[in-house]
């Protein structure tokens, strides 16, 4: 029989575990459906998981029957490198401004109507809706005349396939392309309505006709929390907002950090990472430039580096490139874009017959180069200028260092290397 005291710590240990695993699910995929394995775990520990989400990060926790939405805030609403995707994997391309845009007035318009729609009738509505003056004015044009403006909106209607926000009846998106066929679906209205998260109804924000900035102002108005003036609920809020960009960002550096965030976390560091390592497992990796909490797994983080694929390759090489630069030129030094495309064509020599066709072709290395910079930008590695690319300090965990040569064997034919494991 094993002791009380043991068994206690198994219990104990079993239960970390569990909330740790609903905690990562959560942050992952913010809107979790049923089917998601750890769904279970999700609504045996909601009400902890609410406390916790409620008092470190000020974020709500619906917990439903068939879904649970995170209300997970963006420390930065002009953050553009965490665009949704119309799919799971992480190759599945991110959404531009002009699908997010159609995807707002596709919601619009599955708001407005019943539990079934046809992929057609989406697109009627849409193109309706854009037709709107202030949308025309904007730059905004969808007709539907084109397959790439059907692909535009299939784009739309796999992301809320892959939110669970619609279900698919009868057709396939690839035939409507194709323009043969339509495609039904059920619509969920219950997930739907949980999509938007904002602090105030936009309807119940005075005045932000009359804003001069427009959007901007519009999604801080939103976006606002109000903050009682008391001691006891500033610091609440400081550590709510530092506690929610640890867990969301990537790196926190402190140079991006107002004076009184910098002044609190000098203060309260290792409470709130001792805080977050035991709600999620994540490890901090404390530096004189900011903080990252770093995952041993590998697994919280939807810009993946190393990543497979030609891209990826190219984002190691040059979050490398960056490093070395840094390293030998200091932090304020970028890289120009002139260089970084001799880079990548010495990179395509080299490295090219791994990489798919239209990576080796002439006049690739604009659109590779900045989409690189953009991963990096992602990951709090990089920032881009208008000279060129810069990096930022913690791209030097990133330096690849030389092989290593531990010893040398015969092959009958001569010597031959032998390297140690893991640097092959």
């Amino acid at each position: 029989m094993p002791r009380p005291e043991v068994l206690t710590d198994v219990l104990t240990r079993n239960l970390l575990d569990e909330r740790r695993s609903a905690m990562r699910a959560l942050l992952m995929r913010p809107l979790l459906p049923p089917e998601h394995p750890v769904f279970p775990l999700v609504r045996r520990h909601a009400q902890w998981l609410r406390d916790w989400l409620a008092r470190e990060t000020g974020w709500a926790l619906r917990v439903e029957s068939d879904f649970v939405r995170l209300a997970k805030e963006p420390p930065d609403s002009g953050d553009g490198t965490r665009a949704a995707r119309s799919g799971p994997r992480p190759a599945d391309p991110p959404l531009g401004r002009r699908r997010y845009a159609l995807l707002c007035l596709a919601l619009a318009a599955l708001e407005k109507g019943g539990g079934q729609v046809t992929l057609g009738r989406i697109g009627e509505l849409v193109i309706a809706a854009a037709a709107a003056p202030e949308l025309a004015a904007a730059g905004l044009r969808f007709e539907l005349r084109t397959q790439d403006d059907r692909r535009d909106l299939v784009a739309v209607v796999r992301l809320l396939l892959h939110l669970a926000v619609l279900a698919r009846v009868a057709g396939d998106e690839d035939a409507y392309i194709r323009g043969e066929r339509d495609v039904l679906y059920d619509v969920n209205r219950r997930i739907l309505a949980t999509l938007l998260i904002t602090r105030r109804g936009p309807s119940l924000v005075e005045g932000v006709e009359a804003l001069a900035d427009g959007l901007g102002e519009r999604i801080s108005a939103v976006a606002a929390r109000f903050v009682v003036d008391t001691p006891e609920a500033r610091n609440r809020a400081l550590r709510q907002r530092l506690t929610a960009r640890l867990l969301d960002d990537p790196v926190v550096y402190l140079a991006d950090l107002s004076a009184e965030e910098q002044a609190y976390l000098a203060s309260q560091r290792h409470a709130i990472v001792a805080r977050i390592h035991e709600a999620t497992g994540l490890v901090a990796e404390i530096r004189a430039e900011g903080i990252a909490m770093v995952d041993p797994e590998g697994e919280l983080s939807d810009e993946p580096i190393p990543a497979e694929g030609t891209e990826g390759h190219i984002a190691l090489l040059l979050a490398d490139l960056l490093a070395r630069s840094a390293a030998t030129h200091g932090p304020g030094y970028p890289l120009p874009w002139s260089s970084l495309y001799g880079h990548l064509r010495d990179w395509a020599k080299t490295y090219g017959r791994y990489w798919k066709q239209a990576a080796r072709e002439p006049g690739a290395e604009p659109a590779l180069c900045r989409q690189a910079a953009q991963r990096l930008v992602a990951l709090g590695l990089a920032r881009v200028v208008p000279e060129g690319v810069l990096p930022r300090p913690a791209v030097a965990r990133y330096a690849l260092a030389p092989p290593r040569v531990a010893g040398r064997i015969s092959d009958g034919a001569g010597e031959a290397p032998v390297l140690p494991l893991g640097d092959a």
